[in-house]
């Protein structure tokens, strides 16, 4: 059903009418912001060590292999848990004692499952060490748990505090674990029981800020209500985890493991830069859109302004990835991963596809579209499958290219739907896509005469790198007011309550 629209400017997306409830949602965007910047931090000056000084592409494409195996799996680990809990109404002691079985539960399950395609997986690369890496990470699924809920409730209530907290020591616990080990000589395995010390230290802290014991006061019909939301949804999940973790599988399997450690990490570069500029705000999307329903609110004039806010943010810094990605590369990695230079230039303009349709799954399944959900998330999985296949057949390069071209593809498979369950605006879309396009091309019009007049990619080096990304930026914010981008309005307001605190120390200092 099409969702009404209102021609008057709508509020902001984060928000109650109240000014306390505005400060409250903005507060919850800024410790998730915060969340998401130091675990950035910390990754990526982790994956930056690592990659430079202790392990070689194919070690780093041996855990990935890994890891997407094991992922593929992990759909039941969090078994449509976080969402239950987010819509349930009162999320109440009862409720959280069933959760909290179940995740324990299922757990087991898929430590077991992992266990029973180690080998076969380690016989199909050839590769006897992939047992001993599937074991540690089916290890850490097993820990899991005991934080899956506890931060579930945490972000219902908006306490980004308390998750801050959570992720934050385990993003550390993980860095500190990595490093120590490759260090020490344990290649690829160094990264797998990284995961274990994630797991244990986000397990502990998260039950300190909201213990979930188990219980046996559990009811069989209560249990099944449950697991019957998760099974309607585990389809959809394996799914999008088949579609999301079968790159590195494929490119593995048709190009090596070297291949894979370099699509690997221009992948994860992009979506890392990705989640830095947009994914931090992306935890309260869902609380939020979920109160506008239940307070009967047109969605469309919302769903555009987080369009807005995506484009002004990832368009231009995805364009800038693309332009500096072989500088990018040199300078962080070195020499030897070169070769990753022109896969990262393909992946992060595919995510520019990614981002003009963001929440893509967040809102059927909140409007209850979960059955068509899926019948168009088979085909996109599929899509993305036999797109990879061609390009890995041919090459890294062309299977790194064919992530844009899946990334067009998805976007005209879910965009009329989208239209349809939200009732976005098409003239309002494309005066968005159009203004972040041009913010793009204006921002990276420094670096494009800093690699080709000024200096070449190989030989930019790492102070020039950064004054043509300073210059990039003054360029960002002058493209953002000059062509009145949609969202500079949003932006202002984010930076004012940023700032808030330091006027209101100026104030009382001066009186």
């Amino acid at each position: 059903m099409t969702t009404p629209v209102v021609d008057d400017a709508p509020p902001p997306p984060s928000a109650p009418d109240s000014g306390r409830g505005q400060a409250s949602v903005k507060s919850a965007a800024l410790w998730a912001a915060g969340s998401q910047y130091s675990q950035f931090v910390l990754q990526f000056v982790t994956s930056v060590i690592i990659s430079r000084f202790f392990l070689k592409p194919e070690e780093i494409g041996l855990f990935s292999v890994a890891l997407a195996a094991a992922m593929i799996l992990s759909i039941i680990q969090d078994f449509g848990l976080t969402r239950y809990l987010g819509r349930h109404p009162t999320a109440d002691e009862d409720t959280v004692r069933h959760c909290t079985v179940i995740a324990v539960s299922f757990s087991f399950i898929l430590a077991a499952l992992i266990m029973a395609v180690a080998w076969p997986v380690a016989l199909f690369y050839s590769e006897p060490r992939l047992f001993g890496i599937l074991g540690l990470i089916a290890a850490s699924y097993l820990i899991n748990p005991w934080s899956i809920v506890p931060v579930a409730l945490l972000s219902r209530r908006l306490d980004f505090r308390g998750t801050f907290l959570v992720n934050s020591s385990g993003a550390i616990a993980n860095s500190a674990c990595a490093l120590t080990l490759a260090a020490l000589g344990f290649s690829a395995e160094s990264l797998a029981w990284a995961m274990i010390a994630q797991a244990v230290t986000r397990a502990t802290l998260a039950q300190l800020l909201r213990p979930t014991p188990l219980s046996r006061k559990i009811r069989l019909a209560r249990t099944r209500e449950i697991v019957g939301f998760g099974s309607s949804s585990a389809l959809l999940y394996l799914s999008g985890g088949i579609g999301m973790r079968t790159p590195d599988l494929i490119v593995g399997r048709l190009q090596g493991m070297n291949a894979a450690g370099l699509y690997s990490r221009g992948v994860a570069l992009a979506a890392q830069l990705h989640y830095l500029v947009a994914g931090a705000v992306g935890a309260i999307y869902y609380p939020t859109f979920a109160r506008l329903r239940d307070e009967h609110k047109d969605l469309g004039p919302y769903y555009e302004r987080v369009v807005a806010a995506h484009g002004v943010i990832v368009w231009p810094a995805m364009a800038l990835l693309a332009v500096l990605s072989e500088p990018v590369i040199l300078l962080l990695y070195g020499p030897g991963w070169a070769q990753a230079a022109p896969l990262l230039s393909f992946v992060a303009l595919a995510e520019c596809c990614f981002v003009a349709l963001p929440l893509h799954m967040d809102l059927p399944i909140l409007l209850g579209n979960l059955k068509k959900l899926l019948h168009i998330n088979l085909v996109d999985t599929a899509l993305s499958v036999a797109t990879l296949v061609a390009g890995a057949a041919i090459s890294i390069e062309a299977a790194a290219a064919s992530r844009f071209v899946y990334g067009l593809g998805w976007y005209c498979l879910y965009a009329f739907w989208m239209r349809d369950l939200v009732g976005f605006r098409w003239r309002a879309m494309l005066r968005i896509y159009s203004a972040s396009l041009g913010v793009a091309l204006i921002t990276i019009l420094p670096a494009l005469f800093a690699v080709t007049v000024w200096r070449s990619p190989s030989t930019l080096g790492f102070i020039n790198f950064v004054v043509t990304a300073a210059v990039s930026g003054m360029a960002w914010l002058c493209a953002v007011f000059l062509l009145r981008h949609p969202a500079r309005e949003d932006l202002t307001g984010m930076a004012l309550h940023v700032l808030r605190p330091v006027r209101e120390r100026l104030k009382l200092h001066f009186v």
